[in-house]
């Protein structure tokens, strides 16, 4: 993920760290559920379109684990980068 995250400018990467607060914030609600435990957040920055596949970890859920990052360029995200996340997020936590 962080390496995701390098190749974005400061402002995106900006409004990745916005979007990930609404959710902090405001619940899975502002999230987009796609399969499991694995949700989306968009963030528009103004150089890229950027989705976050996370899902919530800890004590009530508390941690939001970013899975997968990636520019937008289709409408529905590919189902690779979905079973992706699922596997990272396994893999979390087995090493738990």
């Amino acid at each position: 993920m962080k390496g995701f995250l390098d190749t974005l400018s400061p402002e995106d990467r900006a409004e990745v760290a916005a979007a990930m607060a609404d959710v902090r914030a405001d619940g899975l609600r502002v999230a987009r559920h796609l399969r499991g435990e694995v949700y989306e957040v968009r963030a528009d920055g103004p150089g890229a379109s950027v989705r976050i596949l996370f899902a919530e970890e800890g004590k009530k859920g508390r941690v939001l684990l970013a899975l997968e990052g990636f520019e937008k360029k289709t409408q529905k995200t590919p189902d690779r980068l979905i079973r992706l996340a699922e596997k990272r997020l396994a893999d979390w936590r087995s090493r738990r």
